[in-house]
């Protein structure tokens, strides 16, 4: 939030809006113990400026059927990022990218149903790709997401 600083208040809905982003005005105003429409502008003006980017459900992968999760750390020839990350992005299965500093040029997390299907993404989808030089998987044998502590 360019030239905003974010507050105390603001930090409190983030928090009540992570934990649960179904939240009506009424209970977020209710948690945060400020009023409806000071709750409204606050949630306005974190959304218009890009702190809040979006709402969106958290999905248990192993529920929707993918079974099998790993991150995958890569080497890319650096001219063609752009070209590599947009493809990256377009796979089904990737769900998140993060370019790097240090031994490693990209991390990434995949998330397949099973081994047979993550041995498809990687080795026929994403080392397909021109421009990534090698790859490594990371097969993630138990995941925990960290724990959200009240702010209010």
């Amino acid at each position: 939030m360019a030239g905003a600083p974010i507050d105390d208040i603001d930090t409190r809905i983030l928090g009540a809006l992570e934990r649960d982003g179904r939240l009506s005005m009424r209970q977020l105003a209710e948690e945060v113990h400020i009023s409806r429409a000071n709750a409204y502008a606050r949630v306005e003006r974190l959304s218009e400026s890009g702190v809040i980017k979006g709402y969106t459900a958290l999905v248990d992968p192993v529920g929707r059927g993918l079974g099998t999760s790993a991150y995958l750390t890569m080497n890319v020839r650096q001219p063609d990022w752009r070209s590599i990350h947009a493809q990256l992005r377009a796979l089904d299965g990737v769900e998140h990218i993060a370019l790097v500093g240090g031994e490693f040029d990209v991390v990434m997390l995949v998330r397949a149903r099973d081994n047979a299907d993550l041995r498809r993404l990687v080795l026929d989808e994403i080392q397909a790709i021109p421009g990534i030089l090698s790859t490594r998987t990371l097969l993630v044998f138990e995941e925990s997401s960290p724990e959200r502590t009240d702010t209010a």
